[in-house]
């Protein structure tokens, strides 16, 4: 008999996982080196004799171990494979991939350093023996699918007996995100935890820490009632009991499910398929709460219980449904915050400043780079929108300094960090370009600058004017149609007042006659008629932002989000090029090891020596607003004269200008790219040149090499872009290019509304 499609879906998508973990290296971990090991030197301190002295060093003091070892980022995930996710009692070496994908979102969202353990060890007790053994080698204890109850059990002792956090991610990781959903699921529905009526399917591990928790957000004993697959936990009942279930027991007569569901405000469900009907379901109060958490088939599909309930809010644990409960929302921020700062248990404090964490931020806008990651869906705050999704890049910041912030107030903690710096080193790791952007953005606020965005009605130019108007003092001017950016803020979830912003509408605009002479008054000698000066000034945005800022009713114009970068300069030259000779365009790429910037990547395919000499010293103007000591290297084929090549030549007579100027900048050349970069291998080049260290600038003689440079970083290096700066307009231009995303944009926008007397 044939497949049939569905059976070959699931075949194609079977293999498609065992290729993902088999090639092109078996697994999903890798060990690398954070120190060189390349001679005699680094043997010698990496291991003996030199190691013995950070060995004695943690001797005299354990707590320097954080200094000299890897163990203060350092979590094991550790499990005996009895209660594996949707699969069962697998035992140890079968839950592997598992625990390995664990440690992979540790370090992809948290960037926390991660081993996986599987133990052959059923019995709880020894279980909890030989995890209290490894102390000595991590900074927490991540404890992972064990079966219920040996779970309490292993925690308990563990906590007991060890001066690191324990963390059982099955129990407290889910109990956090549901105390965060249930938060903001009565925040819509208009109730309170001391009122509410609750209902629970499922006993285990996760079912009993989610009860728990939501006692501590103010939910009463009294009014929460627990089934399991025997019906009601009631006093007296002797089946399929535990202490943890027996802590839930209401009445003393047996029940089903649906006979304690009447009137129920919130169900919680962790048990199994189908468990709770739509007869069941109608019962209920009105706009009821329904976390159907069972995975893969929740307990009631949300369709069905919508049929008998349209008002329901409902939250699952699956991707494909609104409201995913995921413990990745929790688990590697609530450790973040603890390793930071030395926690020695994850208290009910930082239990409870997660939860209020995570529900804040799902209140908050939603932020461009979580849009970006979730396109088509309607992430606005509501019935469909309790939880922010997994890859909101803010849950870091948030949520772990909420839980560093809770450990230090309950006396947990071993050192101490000031929460907003702490904050904000914390969303500079998830941005790149935040510390670097840091002394622009405290630049930007001396004035109060307004921005006009050619391309207003895009998605991400409107995701940047909202975090403008959030994060600076400037003002977001925006060209298009008021009733599209209206829609479209809309359905991105914005909270943009429409009305109060400055809208140029090239369709409909009071100022359009003037717009209009005034572009014509620039370009009547260069073959533009007033009726072309007419129609540009009802289709060119670009051409319609150059003009206020020639007019100065805008200080600086964003433009590029789309077309070509020559194109949009054309029109900023025309308009805005008098007194104003472009110099370059200069991108900086934020690597892992720090920024280097590129120039000219965009403007003069071909500079003339002078034009060179122009972007060495506007790069270095510009380089000097992060912060940074410019040393430009300029870049050629050729290496300090050994050949007449054309960009060699060039460059030469470059420095020769520079030369006679005697700018206030360290400059060298010719020069190849490795030379820049690694000073040893320039001095054997060159004994006795004149730049010292390695290049954070480099200039080149052609736009094709600048170009090739900054987009093999961006795309092979994991390089993120800031700019391209437009250099020489007096800062009342840029053109960005087509594949910035909202963070760029507000990014850039921070460069333009730096004051022109400091940038240039």
């Amino acid at each position: 008999m044939a497949d049939t499609p569905k059976d070959t879906h699931a075949e194609t998508l079977r293999q498609a996982a065992l290729n993902y973990h088999k090639h092109p290296k078996p697994g999903k971990l890798e060990i690398r080196a954070t120190k060189p090991l390349a001679n005699g030197r680094d043997l010698a301190r990496a291991y003996s004799p030199g190691v013995a002295e950070a060995c004695l060093e943690i001797k005299a003091d354990p707590a320097t171990a954080r200094d000299y070892t890897a163990r203060g980022n350092l979590v094991a995930v550790v499990t005996n494979g009895t209660a594996v996710l949707g699969l069962g009692n697998i035992g140890g070496l079968a839950s592997k991939p598992v625990m390995e994908g664990k440690a992979v979102l540790f370090k992809k969202f948290a960037d926390i350093d991660c081993f996986d353990i599987e133990l052959n060890e059923p019995d709880p007790e020894k279980l909890a023996d030989i995890v209290c053994a490894m102390e000595p080698t991590f900074g927490a204890i991540n404890l992972e699918d064990i079966k219920a109850p040996d779970c309490f059990i292993v925690e308990k002792l563990c906590r007991e007996r060890m001066n690191i956090p324990v963390f059982h991610d099955d129990q407290h990781g889910t109990a956090i995100v549901v105390g965060a959903a249930a938060t903001n699921a009565l925040r819509v529905a208009g109730k309170r935890f001391e009122d509410i009526k609750i209902v629970s399917t499922g006993g285990g591990a996760a079912g009993i820490a989610c009860l728990n928790m939501l006692l501590k957000l103010g939910v009463r004993r009294e009014n929460v009632w627990l089934c399991d697959i025997e019906g009601l936990v009631y006093e007296g009942r002797e089946k399929d009991m535990t202490p943890q279930k027996a802590e839930y027991a209401q009445g003393t007569t047996p029940a089903s499910l649906a006979d304690v569901i009447e009137g129920a405000d919130l169900f919680l469900g962790l048990s199994g398929p189908g468990v709770l009907t739509p007869d069941m379901v109608a019962k209920m109060a009105d706009t009821p709460i329904i976390f159907a958490l069972a995975n893969p088939t929740p307990e009631i599909l949300p369709d069905l219980a919508r049929e008998v309930k349209p008002d329901a809010i409902i939250a699952t644990g699956r991707s494909d449904f609104p409201n995913q409960v995921n413990n990745v929302l929790c688990f590697p921020f609530i450790f973040r915050g603890a390793l930071d700062v030395g926690a020695t248990q994850i208290n009910d404090a930082m239990q409870v400043g997660c939860v209020e964490g995570i529900a804040a931020l799902a209140r908050a806008t939603t932020s461009a780079e979580a849009a970006a990651a979730y396109q088509g869906e309607q992430l606005t705050f509501g019935a469909d929108y309790l939880i922010p999704k997994p890859f909101d890049p803010r849950l870091m910041g948030v949520v772990a300094s909420a839980v560093a912030k809770a450990a230090m107030e309950t006396g947990v903690a071993t050192r101490e960090v000031e929460i907003e710096a702490y904050k904000a080193q914390l969303d500079a790791s998830v941005f790149k370009s935040a510390m670097l952007m840091r002394p622009v953005f405290q630049a930007a606020a001396t004035a109060a600058r307004r921005i006009v965005f050619a391309e207003g009605e895009d998605e991400r130019v409107l995701r940047a004017s909202q975090a403008i108007l959030e994060e600076t003092t400037e003002t977001p001017i925006l060209i298009g149609r008021p009733d599209v950016i209206r829609a479209r803020a809309a359905r991105a979830g914005l909270e943009l007042n429409i009305d109060k912003l400055d809208i140029v509408n090239p369709e409909n605009d009071p100022r359009y006659r003037d717009y209009w002479e005034t572009y014509h008054s620039h370009m009547a000698r260069k073959g533009v008629t007033p009726d072309l000066a007419r129609a540009i000034m009802r289709t060119n945005t670009t051409a319609i932002g150059a003009v206020m800022v020639q007019r100065g009713e805008a200080d600086s114009l964003i433009c590029g989000t789309f077309g070509q970068f020559r194109w949009h300069l054309n029109y900023i030259e025309n308009v805005l090029g008098n007194g104003h000779d472009v110099q370059g365009a200069l991108s900086m790429m934020i690597l892992e090891d720090g920024p280097l910037f590129i120039a000219d990547t965009h403007v003069r395919s071909e500079p003339t020596p002078e034009q060179i000499a122009q972007s060495a010293i506007g790069a270095a103007r510009h380089v000097k607003r992060f912060g940074l000591t410019p040393n430009i290297a300029f870049c050629a084929q050729s290496q300090f004269g050994n050949l007449d090549c054309d960009t060699g030549t060039r460059i030469r007579a470059a420095m020769g200008i520079l030369d006679a100027h005697g700018v206030d900048f360290a400059y060298e050349g010719e020069m190849n790219i490795d030379a820049a970069l690694d000073p040893d291998l320039r001095a054997r080049l060159l004994p006795g040149n004149r730049m010292k260290g390695a290049a954070n600038v480099l200039i080149f003689g052609h736009a094709d090499a600048a170009s090739g440079v900054r987009n093999i970083l961006k795309m092979r290096a994991g390089g993120l872009e800031v700019g391209p700066i437009l250099m020489g307009m007096g800062n009342r231009a840029h053109i960005v290019t087509p594949a910035i995303t909202a963070r760029g944009l507000l990014n850039m926008a921070a460069i333009a509304g730096t004051p022109v007397h400091e940038y240039g």
